[in-house]
Parts: structure tokens; sequence; C-alpha cells
């Protein structure tokens, strides 16, 4: 074994060593997603007084955490996101009302002296005075406050058995010189005088106003700094409260801009449903491979365990969060790993039949060879759009970014290294070397062997592939200007509830129940069997409740399995990022493909990527189907589909220019088509079968995402061949002189008019019989 390859073998040995250890011993960590949960997002918001930037979050990020940890929610989290953002997930919680109402509380706590009886009409005397209603709804006139939430020590729930008067919560001040001073001067007024009383303000609200007991002396007030809010509190009002109370003010307030909730239910069928997927796609997959490519379709099978492991190890070693659609990336990247593969068996055989003395390692060691600038440009290209999901986009789709970008990697590494490690170890036995048709590359294939003997010239006439795209754009594009778009809530803002309803409930019946109730403008959907999505405008959860009650009394019964609140700032940036995240991920394609290319191939590449996204986008618009984080985590992996099929058709056409610098950029440009249909065709049954597996096993959740990526795969196949190819020819010939060089092109690449037809045609015949 040669150095370069015994090199090979131990960096594989060693990634497969540490990946199976991580696999072994650390756990994935699942989105609430998948095991469901509650997802809170909050942004602080600057006052007055206090400006919420990231000193300010990071403070009300620490007075939240004291405010989680109470809850006793097994295994929170609490991060910081960007400036003014704090993301909490609690597992578990099914009911985000109180979670939503505890940590958005401002629990801005303070205590005043009573300065006497007000009106309806009683105006503040001073700057710092209020006038609150107490617990009876008399009105009264405060002073400035003299104590605050920060001189709070500690806050108790307590049950008093002795005197039955129920629960109360005991607070203890941090100093008890400021209680007895405030209480002393209470004490100064007669029994029964509003002014012997002291306010305690919650979130500016009175909360408790006791009045100094007569055993009080006036000035000396209450020593010891500890204090009983009473009043009319259940168990769990008790607690809440001293929950409040101890954990102190927020520096600034919190505003819920997203909420997220998922049923268990729903994300255990998920992770089974989304595992069938998995499985079957991965067994189509390989059963096709290995009838295609025989041994070396088996030993890369092989290798796509290896992927497998690999990227489970280093979603698990990153600490990175697993998400249903993180969970279809995974999933979907099998393919990029599959197209890794048959781009170097392809090339393989290309070699093998070139050669007069042919071997399986020689053959191989130039298919990896040629191949390796086609698999690094596609798989960068995705990298570049795994890499703005995760900068731009947030929630799943981020996951999803994080995810695709760890399966790009770990294809590649299975490709390149553990797939050529088995199969050069394979080709130099013995017994495969006596029997050559075993390894599946010594026979070209059908595909190929047909294009051979039929050598058809699609790239004749150019323009007619342009206008048979021009007339899909403008027919799919049209549902966007007829139909309008469906934005979900992500994008428009608002809240989107799934419920599981007893029985079959028609959505008309429904959407009369709710504006009944008082919602006259949700929509309502059918999802699933028995299923109900209810969209409106932004809710309380004391608006959802009725929701639910209205769900719940027509369906006989109703379980909610799916809950998202997306304020409307938070759905303006996200559809600001979007469009950005779109807009930078055409703009790094054509810089990327500018600087490996000529300027007409990325020019080209990028026009056709713009096409597919108007396409897809249209077909959904017509369909009705949502636009939301999902589709564009589709639509941004159709790019890289889109992408990966144009530069290996380029790559084809670059690689021919380079043996032949004279040759019209049509006649390259055919022979490339011709020689890469077989990649194209064998990558896309492979993908084909695990995007199915998606749409037919996936569930509800997957059900869109898996449809895009078909269609976009079948659109950016089409169009990265048939759109892309065609463009590139016109802007070179346009760039050469205009109708002239475009006449001159197709009269080279054509039938052969001319004085070189001849010659153009035998060595074309020539070139087709050894490469194609």
């Amino acid at each position: 074994m040669k150095r370069p390859a015994r090199f090979r073998a131990l960096f594989a040995l060693a990634v497969m060593a540490v990946s199976l250890y991580i696999t072994v011993t650390v756990p994935v960590r699942l989105g609430l997603d998948l095991r469901g949960g509650t997802q809170i997002v909050l942004e602080t918001r600057s006052t007055a007084t206090a400006k919420a930037d990231g000193e300010a979050t990071d403070r009300t990020l620490e007075v939240l955490r004291g405010r989680v940890d109470a809850l006793g929610v097994a295994e929170p989290t609490i991060v910081r996101s960007g400036e003014n953002r704090i993301i909490v997930e609690l597992p578990g919680v099914q009911d985000p009302r109180k979670a939503a109402d505890v940590l958005g509380r401002t629990a801005q706590l303070s205590v005043h002296a009573v300065l006497g009886a007000a009106t309806e009409s009683t105006e503040p005397e001073a700057k710092d005075e209020r006038i609150l209603a107490d617990e009876a709804g008399e009105r009264l006139r405060l002073s400035a406050a003299s104590l605050t939430g920060k001189d709070v020590e500690g806050a108790d729930a307590q049950f008093d058995q002795q005197s039955g008067a129920g629960w109360h919560v005991t607070v203890d001040f941090k100093d008890d010189k400021g209680w007895a001073k405030l209480t002393g001067e209470a004490a100064c007024n007669p029994a029964g005088d509003p002014k012997r009383r002291i306010a305690i303000v919650l979130d500016n609200k009175i909360i408790s106003s006791p009045q100094v007991d007569p055993s009080v002396s006036c000035g000396v007030g209450i020593a010891g700094g500890s204090t009983q809010i009473t009043g009319s509190f259940s168990s769990d009002e008790a607690r809440e409260l001293a929950l409040l109370v101890e954990g102190g003010a927020l520096p600034v307030p919190v505003e819920t801009v997203e909420q997220r909730t998922v049923g268990p239910t729903l994300g255990a069928e998920a992770i089974k449903s989304s595992a069938y997927a998995a499985a079957l796609g991965t067994a189509l997959t390989a059963l096709f491979i290995i009838v295609v490519y025989r041994l070396m379709g088996f030993l890369a099978t092989v290798a796509l365990a290896c992927y497998g492991v690999i990227s489970y190890a280093a979603l698990a070693g990153l600490g990175a969060t697993l998400t249903l659609p993180g969970l279809a990336g995974f999933v979907l990247a099998i393919g990029m790993a599959v197209d890794a593969n048959v781009l170097v068996f392809e090339r393989a055989r290309e070699e093998y039949g070139k050669r007069n003395r042919p071997s399986g390692r020689s053959a191989l060691t130039a298919g990896f060879k040629g191949a390796f600038s086609a698999i690094a440009d596609s798989n960068i290209t995705t990298l570049i759009a795994a890499g703005l999901l995760f900068l731009l986009a947030s929630g799943p789709v981020k996951g999803f970014g994080v995810t695709l970008a760890i399966g790009v990697i770990a294809s590649v590494i299975s490709a390149l290294v553990i797939t050529r490690v088995l199969a050069e170890f394979a080709v130099e036995r013995r017994w495969v070397h006596r029997r050559p048709q075993i390894t599946g590359l010594a026979s070209i294939g059908r595909v190929r062997e047909y294009l051979t003997r039929r050598n058809p010239q699609l790239m004749r006439r150019p323009r007619r592939w342009l206008l048979v795209s021009l007339v899909v754009l403008l027919v799919t594009g049209a549902g966007i200007v007829v139909r309008g778009l469906n934005f979900g809530v992500e994008f428009t803002g608002g809240r989107l509830i799934e419920y599981t309803t007893t029985k079959t409930v028609d959505p008309d019946r429904a959407r009369e129940a709710l504006a009944d109730a008082g919602f006259p403008q949700a929509v309502v959907q059918s999802s699933g069997d028995n299923g109900l999505t209810v969209r409106t405008e932004e809710l309380s959860n004391a608006e959802a409740v009725k929701v639910a009650e209205a769900i719940d009394q027509v369906g006989g019964g109703a379980e909610k399995v799916r809950d998202e609140l997306i304020g409307p700032s938070l759905g303006d940036e996200l559809r600001r990022n979007a469009l950005i995240a779109l807009g930078l991920a055409l703009g790094a394609q054509l810089l990327y493909l500018a600087f490996r290319f000529r300027w007409m191939f990325g020019t080209s590449a990028v026009a056709t990527l713009a096409h597919d996204v108007v396409i897809l986008t249209g077909i959904f618009a017509w369909l009705g189907k949502p636009i939301d984080g999902v589709f564009l985590a589709a639509l941004l992996t159709v790019i890289g589909y889109s992408v990966n099929d144009s530069v290996v058709v380029f790559d084809r056409v670059r690689e021919l220019w380079t043996k032949d610098r004279k040759a019209p950029l049509a006649q390259s440009t055919n022979l490339a088509i011709l020689q890469t249909v077989p990649r194209t065709v064998n990558t896309g049954i492979g993908v084909i079968f695990i995007l199915a597996a998606l749409a037919l096993l996936g569930g509800d959740s997957l059900t869109d995402f898996a449809l895009a990526l078909l269609i976009g795969m079948l659109v950016g196949t089409y169009s990265s061949v048939l759109t892309a190819s065609p463009l590139a020819i016109e802007l070179d010939a346009y760039s050469r002189g205009g109708k002239g060089g475009r006449g001159r092109d197709r009269e080279r690449a054509g039938s052969g008019r001319g004085k070189s037809g001849a010659g153009e045609r035998s060595s074309r015949a020539e070139a087709a019989g050894k490469g194609v």
C-alpha cells in the first residue's frame, strides 16, 4: 500500500473510531419539536430610564433563569440571542400560559406610604406620586416608592394553619431600618385612617395594602424587616407571587415575540416517521446503486452507513440541537453523499473504457481525480447556502442549516476518503482483478450506451430550450400574481394552533364556531385525518383558551398538538431576513462561480437559480401551499442542488475546452451534457427515493418540505442542463459579436455545413466513442 493510501486508511479509521465513541457515549440533543415542550422568545424593550442593550439583556437573563428554575421544569434552556433577545426552552411544558405570564411580567415591586384617600378627580400633587385602586377598589394616593424589589432579600409562600386565614406571602427586606421607618411613620396616624396603611405595588397594581397594627408605636415601626402580603390567594397564586417577588424586578421590560408549543405525541410521531423515511429511503438508494455499480455500489453503501455515524457523532459532539427540519436535512444529505459516489464511479467508467489495458485501480484513481473539482465546487456552493441559513434564519430552519452543513462535510469524507479506501482495497484483490465485470466499472451503462449510439445534438438550437424555459417561467410565475403568496405565520406574525379532534370536523363548521366566539378572521384548514389548524392574528393566551374551547365543542374533544405565536415585529424581520438570505445566496453563488469559471457560466448559473426560485414559488402559489420557514429551507436546498448540477456540466465543459480551445462552446457543451447525463440520472433516482420516502412517510410536517424538494429537484435538473447551458452559449455568442457569432457557433456545432463540417462530425463521433 502506497503512502497516500495508507494515510487515507489511517484517517478513515481514526474518524470512524472517534465517531463510534461519540455515538455510543454522547446522546444527541433533540429540539422541542421532536421531544415536545414550549419555546418562548423574549425581546427586551428600552424605557425612558433604561436602555435594552446587551448588558441589560444579560441581567434580565439571570433574573429569568431564577424564575425558570423555580418553575420546576426538567432540563430547561435559557440563552441570549443577539443584542436583545432571550430564548427559553421548557421541555414537557404543554400549556405556555403560566410560563409566559411568569417570564414576561416585569415584576416591578415597590412599597409606598399612603398619603390618603382619593377620588376619580384627584390628581397627583407631586411628580413621583401615584393614584391606584386597592384590593377593594378604593382609590389611594401613594407617595414615591420607599422600598423596591432590589431591597427584597427573600419571599416565601406559606399557609396559616393556626388562624385558617389561608395562603400568604412573607417578604423579608435586606435593610430592616427602611421598613421600620416606613411603618413607624404610618403608625403615627389614627386607626382607620388611610394614612396608617402601607401599599405594596406589583407591576403598577396594589396587591396588598395592610394597615399597621395598633400595637406598633409611632416612630418605632416594625423591627426585623419582614412583612406578610395577605389576600385571597390560592396555593398556586401565592407561590407564583413569591417567585416573582424573590426573583426581583427585570432591569427592562420584556415582550414575547415568538412562542412555540409542540405536543409530545407530535414529536414522537415525527421521530418515528422520519426514522422510517430515512430507513426506507436509504435502503432503496443503497439497493439502486448496488444494482447499477455492483461491488463499488456495495462499498459505497458501507460508506453511506459510515456517513450516518459521522453525521450523528458530529451533531452530538458539537452539542447541536436536532430539529424536525434538521432531521430532514440529515436524511437529505444522504443524497449528496450518493451524488459524490456517482460522480466518481461514472468518471472511473469513462477512464476504464479509454485505456488499452484497463485496471480497476487505475480507473478508480483517474475517477477520483477527475471528479474532485466537481465534488468540491458543488459542495462548497451547498455550504454557502447552509451558512446563510445559519446566519440569517432562526429556530428550526437554523437547525436545518447546521445539520445540512454537517451532512455535506460528512458526505465528502465518506465519498472521497472512506469509499476510496474500501474501493482501492477491493480492486487490488486478485479475484476481483480476474472478474472486472463485478466491479461495476467495466461497462459504461445503458444510459451512456444509448447516448453513444444516438449522439443527439441538444445544443443545435439553444434558443428553443430558452423559449420553453421562459414559457414555464411565465405560467408558474403567474401564480404569484394571480393567487398571491400564502405567507405562513412566521412571515406575517400572528398565531397558528393545530388541534387533533375526537371526530372529523368540517373546516367551515369550525370557522363558524370561531366567528361566534369572537374570531371572525380566523383561517381554518384541515390537517390530516382529524386535525385542524387555526391561524389568526396575534392572540393573547387567554384568547387562545377561547379558541380551544370553541374547537373542543365542535370536535367533541380536542387536543392541542402545536401552538406557534409570532409577533408582528419578528414576522417582518423573518420576512426581511428571508429575502436577504435569498439575495445573498444568489450573489454568493455568482461570485464563487465567476471565480471558478468564466463570467458567462456564473451568470448563467445564477440566472438559472433565479428561474428555479420563481418556478418553485409559483407552483406553491398555485397550490395554495404556505410560504414559511420550512419552505425557505427547501428553497435554499433547491438552490444548492440546482447549482450542483450546473457545476457538474460546466466543470466538464471547462475540461473539454482545455483539451480543445478551438472548439465552439455549443459543441463542447453538447458533449459535456451527454457525458454527465448518466450521473444526473443516477443521482436523481437516488434522491427521488429519499424524497418520496419523506413525502409518504414523513408525516404532515414534512410533506410540504419533501414536495418542494421534489419539484425543485426536477426543475433544477432540467434547468441546469437545458436552461443554464443554452444561456451560457447565447451569452458567449453575444460577447463574440452578436448574431454573427451565434450563427458561426450553430453552423460548427450543427449538421456540419461549411468547410470543416465533415471533419468536425468525425472528430465528434470519435470523441463520443471514447468519452461518452
